[in-house]
């Protein structure tokens, strides 16, 4: 017998964006759902624009993808939903996975139709923000006033992190529409992260010219500036003849700027990069690593910190929002402006019993984020 009467209709990202984190945040929930009994399906915007060009993120393609994503399937949409007698079932609920898709909910049922605010910074970002370390255009700020519109409007709404919560509180003048119900709902796990065997690792990262016997300090994301990559460079140079181990960028490729200031500091022989690993290799990185080093400017989650503890990795992270919040207490956190300060928190990492003692708060503070625990919270919500 099912636990939970109702089904669910997911809408996720347009595919050749290739928003993989949130695809996976998309199928994660989907998944998880249908471990309680709950149906749920996916829905995603019609590829037709967008099929005529190579890259949907820039020039004309993304233009062409504003068509598919904001005109053509808003239009079907519409049709599907309001002409089909079965979309009007009072137990059929919506929920758009990604907030920067919130104006969908202008094209689904009033109150049968929720979102989730997985961020601010692009809406802080068009709105002059600095700290969001995400400037926009003259089109881009009108899209994110748009998007905040529609998520001022949401009656059903979860946010990934408190901060992101209290973000967009902020930006809606603190008030949210009579009887709306919004939550504060982490994320989970979107994938199986857990300790690999060394040797595992050890084969796995040869492939990638990586020693077996070669400590090394792990960075993992894109090349954003919010991300911070140059901290890592810094605190290497700040270590000096303290510890001579590798740097391991692993994500997106490095940019010229950063290769060009890596050469500078002459650190360049003991940079290997790793370019979108996929889910083992990522595993292996978290689990042989010294320590996973997460300096962000900015994050609405925060994913790869509790992924890398999950693996056995000790955390030393930036101590602004969200990331003290999102390791409980289980990582060091300190300036992200200040390579002196991480140097010194990562000898403290190399101690052993120190490394010990954060890597077992880690594994317990990942118990929080576990699918089952997210999901029965996420039907709370759609049950109120």
């Amino acid at each position: 017998m099912k636990q939970f009467d109702k089904k669910f209709i997911l809408l996720a990202n347009y595919l050749p964006d290739r928003q993989e984190s949130m695809q996976r945040y998309a199928l994660n929930l989907r998944d998880s759902l249908h471990a309680e009994e709950v149906d749920a399906e996916i829905w995603r915007p019609t590829v037709f624009f967008g099929a005529f060009v190579k890259n949907t993120n820039a020039g004309m393609g993304k233009w062409l993808a504003y068509l598919d994503k904001y005109m053509l399937f808003p239009a079907l949409l519409w049709l599907r939903v309001r002409v089909n007698p079965k979309y009007a079932e009072k137990g059929l609920f919506f929920h758009v996975c990604d907030h920067s898709n919130s104006p969908y909910l202008g094209f689904l049922p009033s109150g049968r139709a929720g979102i989730t605010c997985h961020d601010v910074l692009a809406i802080r970002g068009s709105l002059g923000f600095e700290d969001a370390y995400t400037p926009a255009t003259s089109a881009g700020k009108l899209l994110q006033r748009w998007i905040l519109n529609h998520l001022r409007r949401a009656k059903i709404l979860t946010a990934v992190s408190q901060h992101t919560m209290n973000g967009l509180l902020e930006l809606c003048n603190h008030t949210k529409p009579l009887g709306a119900r919004w939550k504060m709902i982490y994320n989970s796990f979107n994938g199986d992260f857990k300790p690999m065997p060394l040797p595992d690792c050890q084969k796995r990262l040869a492939a990638f010219g990586m020693a077996a016997d070669l400590p090394f300090v792990l960075s993992v994301g894109s090349a954003a500036e919010r991300k911070n990559r140059k901290l890592l460079l810094d605190m290497a140079h700040c270590l000096a003849k303290q510890w001579e181990g590798k740097i391991c960028f692993a994500g997106a490729p490095m940019d010229p700027a950063l290769l060009a200031y890596a050469e500078k500091l002459g650190l360049q022989d003991r940079i290997s990069v790793v370019v979108s690993p996929d889910h083992d290799t990522l595993v292996a990185l978290y689990s042989a690593c010294t320590a996973f080093v997460f300096p962000s400017f900015a994050e609405g989650f925060g994913w790869p910190l509790i992924e890398a503890q999950a693996c056995g990795a000790p955390v030393l992270a930036s101590n602004l929002s969200p990331m003290p919040e999102i390791s409980g207490g289980s990582a060091i956190h300190v300036n992200p402006y200040s390579p002196d300060e991480f140097a010194l928190a990562f000898l403290e990492i190399l101690d052993p019993e120190k490394r010990n003692q954060l890597v077992e708060k880690g594994f317990e503070n990942c118990k929080r984020f576990k699918p089952r625990l997210i999901s029965s919270q996420f039907l709370d919500l759609y049950s109120a």
